[in-house]
């Protein structure tokens, strides 16, 4: 491989790949096993600025803060659920990726399962609607007019 496009690669690799580093080297704590825990709890935590980004690889600096906090409380002695219920108590439900399931949730929980049964609804109803005759009742044509109607097609009678 060429030594200039190599390097151009490695370059657009660091530039597009940047969000993979985004835990510094000075937040990762020495101890692999709480380390560990607290990547996984990272990776469920929704930055509250990127909104739609863990705070595992996001660069803002209220993730850093974030990052830092939850290593600090597992440090502590905090177990993963406590992490947990400190950061839902202090920026709410929103801040986990998946919400719990609460009475407060369910409506989350379920509608998508509602909405597929409406809409699985809505189809049955339509194509039952669409089985059924396609004539309107009482719109029927007697012998003498389908005759009358088959002897002008037949003459080229386009109703002039």
């Amino acid at each position: 491989m060429n030594a200039k496009l190599f390097s151009i690669t490695l370059a657009l690799c660091f530039i597009f790949f940047q969000p993979i580093w985004a835990v510094e080297p000075d937040e990762i704590l020495v101890n692999p096993n709480l380390e560990h825990r607290a990547r996984e709890i990272s990776k469920n935590i929704r930055c509250v600025v990127c909104q739609n980004e863990p705070i595992d690889s996001s660069n803002s600096g209220v993730a850093r803060d974030l990052r830092i906090l939850i290593r600090e409380r597992l440090l502590n002695g905090d177990t993963d659920d406590q992490v947990y219920n400190f950061l839902v108590q202090r920026y709410g439900e929103f801040v986990l990726f998946k919400p719990r399931f609460k009475p407060s949730t369910y409506l989350l929980w379920f509608m998508p399962f509602l909405l597929f049964i409406f809409g699985l609804l809505i189809v049955v109803r339509v194509l039952k609607k669409s089985s059924g005759t396609s004539v309107p009742e009482g719109v029927y044509f007697t012998s003498e007019e389908i005759l009358e109607i088959e002897k002008k097609i037949n003459n080229g009678d386009r109703g002039n």
